[in-house]
């Protein structure tokens, strides 16, 4: 929690991949794959997807 609040969720992402499991959509980008299972749609890579912008 202290990472989030002191660094703001997409630098804690960054630094901390144990955090992407928890991102998950982004940018219009489904970034957990139970998810885009669940609507039948392509799921991208969260740490690709947050090392975009």
């Amino acid at each position: 929690m202290l990472a989030l609040a002191d660094k703001g969720w997409q630098q804690a992402l960054r630094d901390d991949p144990h955090f992407l499991p928890g991102l998950n959509v982004h940018a219009g980008q489904v970034t957990y794959q139970a998810v885009a299972d669940a609507f039948g749609l392509e799921s991208s890579d969260p740490a690709r997807v947050v090392a975009a912008n």
